[in-house]
Parts: C-alpha cells; structure tokens; sequence
C-alpha cells in the first residue's frame, strides 16, 4: 500500500498529486494508494513518525516498509515502487518452494 501524507495547505503536496493518481492507475492490481490528510489525522500521521509532507509511506501488511520524503519526480517514486513489487515476488517466490 502507498499511504500519500498529505495537507490541503501544502503546495508540494498538490505538486506531487498527479503523479500519485498516475502510479495508482499504472500500479492498479500491485500496489492500493491512498491519502491521509495529516490535519485531519494528525495522530496517525504522528504514530508513523511523519514530520514533513509530502510523505509517501510504503506499507505491507500494516506496517511501513520504506517511505519518500518530498516532492519527488515520479520516476524516483516509480524505481522506488518497482523495487518493493520485485521484493514481494521473490517472497511468494520463495514461499511456492
């Protein structure tokens, strides 16, 4: 799962929004993306050591797994989503021998 930390006021946030929405779409079936507005949710955001945004926390089963902070150009993120989909393969891999 990609969580996108986010804030309504923060302007690299509403910079890097298009590119989470167009790596939702090319990773539709490998990775769910939602948002979590940090004003909202501060406890939440609290709770996973969020202390700046744009932060894009990525999870497996729950727990942070590695996380980008920043307005990144989307194929950082992209390199850094492929990364995490190749290291579940060799898992289930692993787990099919």
């Amino acid at each position: 799962m990609l969580v996108d930390f986010w804030a309504p006021w923060c302007a690299p946030c509403r910079m890097v929004t298009p590119v989470v929405e167009q790596l939702a779409d090319e990773y539709a079936g490998k990775f769910k993306v939602v948002k979590l507005n940090t004003d909202e949710n501060s406890e939440t955001a609290s709770a996973y050591g969020i202390m700046s945004i744009p932060t894009l926390g990525i999870f497996k089963n729950g727990n942070p797994v590695d996380r980008v902070v920043g307005a990144v150009p989307q194929n950082v993120l992209a390199k850094k989503l492929d990364e995490h989909v190749i290291l579940l393969f060799i898992e289930v891999i692993s787990r099919s021998n």
